[in-house]
C-alpha cells in the first residue's frame, strides 16, 4: 500500500533545492576570491586591472576607478568598456556589482564606512565543485511552536562580524520565545519589511558539525503572536563558505545550550 508523502517534508525538500540553486548562481557567494580595502591614492589591486581609490569631499566619500579600454574591464550593467576615470557612491552596507574582467565580477562595497572591493570569479573551485550543502536529515521535532514578543520600539545593538575590521549592528525588534525539554529560550530577532523574522544564533553543534553560527527565518507572526520556528531551515551565512564575508555574528544572548541537529552543516562536513 502506498503512503501519501509528508507535505511538510516535501516543502522542506523544495526549500533545499531552491537554496542549493541560489548558492550555485554564476557570481554568487561561492565565487568570492578576495576582499580588498581601497586606499586614498590610486593603486592597483589583486586579480583585476585598473587603479582603484576613494576620495573624500565635503563629507561625501566616493569610489574611483581609472582604466584603459585595453585593460579589458567592462561595466556589468551595460557591457561598455571602462575607458577613463569613473566614480560610484554607496551608503554603508550597500554593494554594487560594478565592473567585470573575464570570469571575474568586481563588487564594490561600503563596509564600516570604508570602500572595499570583492572579486567574484565564476571559475572559483568553491563554485565549480559545489553540489549541495550538507544537512541534517529532516527532523519534525525541530519544528517548534514559538511566541513573538516585540519590543515597544526596535533598538540597535552593536555586534561583531566575520571580518574583525568590520563592526555590525543588530536591529533587535523583539524576542522569539520557545520551550525545549522544559526550559524556556529567548532569541532576539530582526524583523523585515513584510514582518518576517531573522534569528542569528549559536548552538552546541557549532565547531563540530555546524559552522560557528547560523540563521533561521520565520514567516510573519500570526495576529495572536504565535510563530513557527523551523530549525530544519537553519542555514549558513556566506562566511561559512568563504573567508571574504562580512556576515553578522549573533547578538549577545543568542546562544542556545542545545545541540540543534537540524538544518545546514558546515560546508566541508562529510
Amino acid at each position: 500500500m502506498s503512503t501519501s508523502p509528508d507535505p511538510q517534508l516535501a516543502r522542506w525538500q523544495r526549500f533545499r533545492d531552491n537554496r542549493n540553486n541560489a548558492l550555485a548562481a554564476e557570481h554568487g557567494w561561492l565565487t568570492l576570491t578576495s576582499f580588498q580595502w581601497l586606499e586614498p591614492a590610486p593603486s592597483p589591486v589583486e586579480l583585476v586591472p585598473g587603479l582603484w581609490s576613494f576620495t573624500e569631499d565635503g563629507g561625501r566619500t566616493t569610489a574611483v576607478l581609472t582604466a584603459r579600454a585595453s585593460d579589458g574591464l567592462v561595466f556589468v550593467d551595460s557591457g561598455d568598456a571602462v575607458d577613463g576615470t569613473f566614480t560610484a557612491e554607496l551608503a554603508d552596507e550597500e554593494s554594487l556589482n560594478w565592473v567585470q574582467s573575464g570570469t571575474i565580477v568586481v563588487e564594490l562595497a561600503m563596509r564600516a564606512d570604508r570602500y572595499a572591493i570583492r572579486t567574484r570569479d565564476s571559475a572559483s573551485p568553491t563554485l565549480t565543485e559545489f553540489r549541495a550543502v550538507p544537512v541534517f536529515d529532516y527532523a519534525p521535532e525541530w519544528v517548534i511552536d514559538a511566541r513573538w514578543e516585540p519590543y515597544p520600539e526596535p533598538h540597535d545593538v552593536p555586534i561583531s562580524t566575520a571580518n574583525p575590521l568590520v563592526d555590525g549592528v543588530h536591529r533587535s525588534a523583539g524576542e522569539v520565545v520557545f520551550h525545549r525539554h522544559g526550559h524556556e529560550y529567548r532569541l532576539q530577532a530582526e524583523q523585515g519589511t513584510l514582518g518576517e523574522l531573522t534569528i542569528t544564533f549559536h548552538d552546541e553543534t557549532n565547531g563540530r558539525t555546524t559552522d560557528d553560527w547560523r540563521k533561521v527565518e520565520t514567516p510573519r507572526p500570526r495576529p495572536d503572536g504565535t510563530v513557527v520556528l523551523d530549525f530544519n531551515r537553519a542555514i549558513n551565512y556566506p562566511s561559512a563558505f568563504t573567508a571574504y564575508g562580512t556576515c553578522p555574528m549573533p547578538v549577545r544572548g543568542n546562544s542556545l545550550d542545545l545541540a540543534v541537529e537540524a538544518g545546514e552543516k558546515t560546508p566541508d562536513a562529510a
